[in-house]
């Protein structure tokens, strides 16, 4: 893996990116044109996960095509700054709502009862969920 930085250290982009933020998923439609959509990641220091519905048009693009990058970027009220992870993505049928009951908590009040009860309809249809995981070849960041 190839990695340039324009944090101090690793451990500093890493905190960057345990904070939570959306992470846009980039992936190639059909005839080669990108396409981005926002997702909820976990970036444990080697890989980046994330789900999706099995259903989905981004699942069926990175079946067809698993070339992908995943850029995390600044909140509006911090400094500029992003990183983004180069990569294949990998598709599990299994995984994906336990990495979404995972990260509910760190997105979404779930107190809140209209977030409870999408979260509860999401339980219902767990087995419809995959587990994407891009292991990088490259970490780009800036800022």
């Amino acid at each position: 893996m190839t990695s340039t930085s324009h944090f101090e250290n690793d451990e500093a982009r890493d905190q960057f990116l345990a904070t939570p933020r959306l992470a846009v998923l980039l992936s190639n439609r059909q005839e080669g044109t990108p396409m981005g959509v926002p997702v909820w990641f976990d970036w444990d220091g080697q890989v980046v996960q994330m789900f999706a519905g099995d259903y989905t048009s981004k699942i069926r693009r990175l079946r067809r095509d698993p070339k992908a990058s995943v850029l995390v970027t600044n909140r509006i009220d911090e400094a500029e700054r992003w990183v983004a992870f180069d990569g294949v993505v990998s598709i599990s049928d299994t995984g994906g709502f336990e990495l979404a009951e995972r990260l509910a908590p760190r997105y979404w009040d779930l107190e809140d009862p209209a977030r409870r009860k999408m979260f509860e309809f999401w339980r219902s249809a767990r087995d419809a969920f995959c587990l994407l995981t891009l292991a990088p070849t490259r970490i780009r960041t800036g800022g």
